[in-house]
């Protein structure tokens, strides 16, 4: 490979460490170029599978500050680098491998940190970002669910509870006027207080007669006794 051309394939696999979340590095001798083809298509577009010189891989991973993978970079070497969801990647490339076991995973790095073959594995195993993400939201809507629900129990218990009041007050109306005046006077204190307040009234207009009369009685009495001593 001529210099400039191996300078342009460093820089183009540094910018793909640095730019991947996850590289996973594979052993693709024994299959074909179709095959490698066919596994390029099941990876989608978030990965890009290039096979590499190891000893550009090795430079270029230096160049991008990722360490751990000289160990790996040995015999025909293949890396198929992550922009999207890691898991999906490791699937895909578990399930590829089960069908094509020419193709070998190595290990790999994901976040900056190294991966073995068993590493990838297990990764292959979870569940994806897609699922994780859907079962998420399926848990925090049983939640808003379950505290709506409780928040609506007081409301309805308090609504029946209106409307039976409302249904028995429309059913027997009389229950509604039995019920007491808060402020109002019992009707037969008010009727005992009104005849005697009218005979305190009728004693008081008797004893003023009585009165004056006895006055102008002492008076004609007194008028009597000048005119008989005048006389005399």
């Amino acid at each position: 490979m001529a210099r400039p051309d191996k300078a342009n394939t460093v820089a183009e696999l540094t910018d793909h460490f640095r730019t991947s979340n996850a590289a996973v590095l594979t052993e693709y001798r024994g299959l074909t170029v179709a095959q490698i083809k066919t596994l390029r298509r099941s990876l989608g577009s978030t990965v890009t599978y290039s096979v590499v010189k190891n000893t550009l891989s090795k430079i270029a991973a230096k160049q991008a500050g990722v360490t751990g993978l000289d160990d790996l970079l040995a015999g025909p070497s293949a890396i198929a680098f992550v922009k999207g969801d890691a898991v999906v990647a490791a699937k895909s490339l578990r399930d590829f491998a089960k069908e094509f076991p020419a193709l070998v995973i190595k290990g790999g790095i994901l976040d900056g940190k190294q991966l073995s073959a068993k590493d990838v594995a297990a990764i292959a195993d979870l569940e994806s970002r897609e699922v994780l993400l859907s079962k998420l939201a399926g848990a925090m809507k049983a939640k808003q669910s379950q505290a709506a629900a409780l928040f609506a129990a007081p409301l309805s218990k308090t609504a029946r509870a209106l409307g039976a009041l409302q249904a028995k007050l429309e059913a027997d109306p009389s229950a509604a006027a039995a019920a007491p005046a808060p402020a109002a006077a019992p009707a037969d204190v008010v009727a005992d207080e009104a005849p005697a307040a009218e005979a305190s009234a009728e004693a008081v207009v008797e004893e003023v007669p009585a009165e004056a009369a006895a006055e102008a009685s002492e008076t004609t009495t007194a008028d009597a006794a000048v005119e008989e001593t005048t006389e005399g």
